[in-house]
C-alpha cells in the first residue's frame, strides 16, 4: 500500500476498501473464466441460443474485472490478477461441470451466480459504511450480474415460475436435477 488515500478517505479506509474490492476482483476473475468454461461445453437443443447469451456476459464481467482494479490502485494499492490470487480469494469451489448440457450447465451457473450475489451484496454494505464511491461502482455491477441471472433461469422456469433446480445447494445438485429438462 501506498502512503496516499483518496482525498476524504483515511489511509485505513482506502486499505479496507481495497481489501474488499480484491475479494471481488477475484470473484470477477473466477466468474469471466466459469462463463467462457460453459461457452465452450455446453451442447444439447438450444446450444447455439446459450453458447451466444453466454459471451456477452463474459466481456461485461471482465469490465468489471477491471474497473474494480483500477479503483483498487487508485485507493493506493496493488490489484492482484493471477491465479493465484483467485485461489487464494476463494471461498468457493471450482467450477467442476465439463461438456454438459444446456439445463445443466444453466443450473449449476445460476448456483454460482447465487454466490457471486450474496458476496457482492455484503460488499456493497461493507462499502456503503465507508465510501459511497465505492458503494456506486458495485451497485451498478449488481444490478446487470442480477439480469445475466434472470436470463440464465429464464430457460429453468416452468410456467409457474419454479426453477427446475429450485431446492438445489451447489451447483452438482443444481445440474443433476435439471439435466433432463
Amino acid at each position: 500500500m501506498t502512503s496516499y488515500a483518496i482525498p476524504g478517505l483515511s489511509e485505513k479506509d482506502c486499505q479496507t476498501l481495497a481489501s474488499l474490492l480484491q475479494e471481488r476482483l477475484s470473484a470477477y476473475n473466477d466468474l469471466h473464466l466459469t462463463l467462457k468454461h460453459v461457452h465452450w461445453n455446453v451442447v444439447g437443443p438450444n446450444f447455439i441460443g446459450v453458447h451466444e447469451m453466454i459471451d456477452p456476459q463474459v466481456e461485461v464481467v471482465r469490465g468489471y474485472a477491471d474497473d474494480v482494479a483500477e479503483r483498487i490502485a487508485a485507493l493506493g494499492a496493488s490489484p492482484k490478477g493471477t491465479p493465484g490470487a483467485i485461489v487464494a480469494d476463494r471461498t468457493w469451489d471450482d467450477y467442476s461441470l465439463g461438456r454438459d448440457t444446456v439445463p445443466a450447465h444453466l443450473a449449476a451457473l445460476d448456483q454460482v451466480y447465487n454466490g457471486v450475489i450474496e458476496d457482492l451484496r455484503k460488499a456493497i454494505e461493507r462499502a456503503g459504511e465507508i465510501d459511497p464511491v465505492t458503494e456506486d461502482l458495485l451497485i451498478s455491477q449488481a444490478g446487470e450480474l442480477e439480469k445475466f441471472q434472470w436470463f440464465v433461469r429464464a430457460h429453468l422456469e416452468n410456467s409457474g415460475g419454479e426453477l427446475a433446480s429450485a431446492g438445489a445447494t451447489n451447483e452438482k445438485e443444481a445440474a443433476d436435477s435439471a439435466r433432463d429438462l
